[in-house]
């Protein structure tokens, strides 16, 4: 026999994965129903080590997180809640809390806090935050994780603006997210060209650093040694690999990738936006190989910034562009780059080539992606990993899909709805799943809740 011609084999594919597709639905258990504010999982680590507690935020849709005052925990089998944190007399401007993810190894959360000198006049904004831990023996009392410092001279090992989308590594000594640059944005205000730009630091847990006293209160003196690791640019030159955004961004494996040589590699993959060659923005796949020791200048200049310049990666930070799509006829990817506990695939969502979304995985070394899903339509979010092997879960046709990798069958796991599920994930014992469905609240509101199947 011949060789099947790749666009034949994706229809057998398809059309296998349709029959092979079981209706035996999983029980659908709720877990939250207080339907006058929202219980957002908000596409994070939501479970508690022992898997007893799913954690969230109370934003509500007018004032987002700076409009968000509390941080809740749910027991899954009690239905208890606890207020981990509270902000007393917060408004629609802030300071604002939300985005909580809980550490894997510990009995802490990390979520995003706004800073307490906030006004109307000056209010809550993506470089005008901080991450706060919070352990649950002790609600109530905020660790700033990372130190800040927005007057010069700055500080190495703190950073100059605000963090996003906190996440534990699951070894528990790091913690990666977003971040977007408070002098850079000045400096923008200033000259009307686009500096502040989305990238990606990480922290580890050191002695508190010392930063400048400022009467302002702009600046905090953190708990953790902070950096940026993706080096972004306002102007990438089309048809390379410069970036002028990062984002989507998930640590690799539980500790890293195991690279050709056979070493380990802390990492994080990330969405990087370049140019094509016609000078149109693109969204690829990027990792970021990150060094244990973060305290090291790089080549790309001082780890603290200058007045006009981002803070640089430390030595040893080095990123990489996996995907090339811009030139092809259905370019770029999206979502969160997650990677499966060994290292060794990382997942996201492209286009197929009949311009479906679809899910794809791509190995941290390089090489070919290789397609997962061959679905009708499109997905509708991205992979979630189950912790212990290559099993995955992600949402399409309204409802919450699981699959093998490398398989064309999959199993749809809830029935489709009138709305699709949203920020799935996987307990730590693989053997559960939550998420959020919006539900009436017979006013015609409609706010987030937590439910459950079990696997």
């Amino acid at each position: 026999m011949g060789k099947i011609p790749h666009a034949i084999w994706a229809v057998i594919l398809s059309t296998l994965a349709s029959a092979c597709h079981v209706e035996e639905y999983a029980h659908e258990i709720q877990i939250t129903d207080d339907r006058s504010y929202n219980h957002d999982l908000d596409n994070n680590d939501n479970f508690s080590p022992d898997d007893q507690w799913l954690v969230y935020d109370t934003r509500t849709e007018n004032g987002g997180i700076g409009g968000c005052s509390r941080i809740e925990k749910v027991h899954i089998n009690t239905g208890e809640k606890i207020v981990l944190y509270e902000l007393e007399n917060n408004r629609m401007f802030g300071p604002g809390v939300g985005a909580v993810s809980y550490s894997h190894t510990e009995n802490k959360v990390v979520f995003i806090h706004g800073l307490l000198n906030i006004t109307e006049d000056n209010p809550y904004q993506q470089w005008r935050r901080s991450g706060v831990i919070v352990e649950d023996a002790s609600p109530g009392v905020p660790v700033f994780m990372d130190s800040r410092d927005i007057t010069f001279p700055f500080t190495a090992g703190a950073l100059r603006g605000g963090t996003h989308r906190h996440e534990w590594s699951r070894d528990g000594g790091w913690i990666g997210y977003t971040y977007n640059d408070a002098v850079m944005k000045h400096l923008e205000d200033s000259t009307g060209t686009i500096y502040n730009l989305r990238t990606i630091g990480v922290s580890r847990e050191t002695p508190p650093l010392k930063v400048d006293d400022d009467p302002a209160g702009e600046n905090i003196n953190g708990s953790w040694t902070s950096a940026l690791v993706v080096k972004v640019v306002p102007n990438p030159l089309p048809g390379t690999d410069e970036i002028s955004r990062a984002a989507g961004d998930s640590w690799v494996g539980t500790s890293g990738y195991r690279r050709e040589d056979g070493t380990w590699q802390r990492a994080r993959g990330f969405i990087g936006t370049v140019k094509n060659k016609r000078g149109i923005a693109v969204d690829e796949v990027f990792i970021v190989d990150i060094p244990e020791d973060l305290s090291q200048s790089g080549d790309c200049g001082p780890l603290e910034g200058t007045k006009t310049s981002m803070p640089a990666p430390p030595h040893g930070a080095s990123q990489r562009r996996l995907t090339h799509s811009a030139e092809t006829r259905h370019p770029g990817c999206t979502g969160v780059v997650r990677s499966s506990s060994d290292g060794k695939y990382m997942a996201f969502q492209a286009f197929d080539q009949h311009g479906i979304r679809q899910i794809f995985t791509i190995s941290p070394n390089g090489g070919d992606s290789v397609q997962q899903s061959f679905h009708s339509s499109d997905v509708q979010s991205g992979v979630r990993w189950h912790p212990g092997g290559t099993k995955f879960c992600y949402v399409w046709n309204n409802c919450i899909v699981i699959r093998d990798l490398n398989s064309a069958d999959f199993k749809a796991m809830t029935r489709p709805a009138s709305a699709p599920p949203t920020d799935l994930v996987w307990s730590h014992d693989g053997h559960k799943i939550a998420y959020n469905r919006l539900m009436s609240d017979g006013k015609g509101n409609e706010t987030k809740q937590i439910f459950i199947i079990e696997i």
